[in-house]
């Protein structure tokens, strides 16, 4: 069902493209194309939250911007209370007047998770405030299962990753596209 809604919103692409960890992929998932559709964007969430059954948490961090629109998705369904963590100058911070309290458990958003970096920097800046984190919830897990949290997917999507290097679609002479919000620094 997710699988339908996100080629008919054109989300799942094909090609050659650039991702945000330096990797390449000949595919990838532009969540953001999904979630222009408040109706399934909440059916899309609506997985995860079955997902999150029994999983305590108090409040929902999204790192933006691919977190920030699930985040509060996820919080309006489950009535906890919804921030985001953005860059600045380069590095994830809390701002705006957010905070999060010593001991309160989160639950990091995302839209896709592929390597956890975006997750990932959320979590220091999560637990650099004194919150716990309890795992990482997205839309799409296409990760290689090495997530070092629990993750709650609404549905997993196997595609292909290489590294530059041994990339069949460069050594074909094709040129990756970077398509995503986050520039890349190697």
């Amino acid at each position: 069902m997710l699988i339908d809604l996100l080629k008919e919103t054109e989300a799942l692409l094909e090609g050659h493209f650039l991702l945000s960890s330096g990797k390449h992929s000949d595919g990838y998932v532009q969540c953001a194309k999904l979630l222009m559709h408040p109706q399934k964007a909440e059916k899309a969430v609506e997985l995860i939250v079955e997902k999150l059954q029994g999983v305590d948490f108090d409040i929902v961090v999204g790192p933006a911007m691919g977190g920030v629109i699930v985040s509060y998705e996820l919080a309006r369904q489950t009535g906890k209370p919804s921030i985001f963590v953005e860059r600045e100058d380069g590095e994830m911070k809390l701002r705006r007047g957010f905070s999060i309290e010593k001991g309160q458990k989160v639950l990091i958003t995302e839209d896709v998770v592929t390597t956890g970096k975006s997750a990932y920097e959320a979590i220091k800046v999560v637990e650099e405030h004194g919150g716990v984190v309890v795992g990482i919830a997205s839309i799409v897990n296409r990760s290689t299962g090495d997530i070092k949290y629990p993750l709650y997917s609404a549905v997993k999507v196997d595609l292909n990753t290489y590294d530059k290097e041994d990339c069949p679609m460069c050594k074909q002479g094709s040129t990756p596209i970077k398509p995503g919000s986050r520039k890349i620094i190697l």
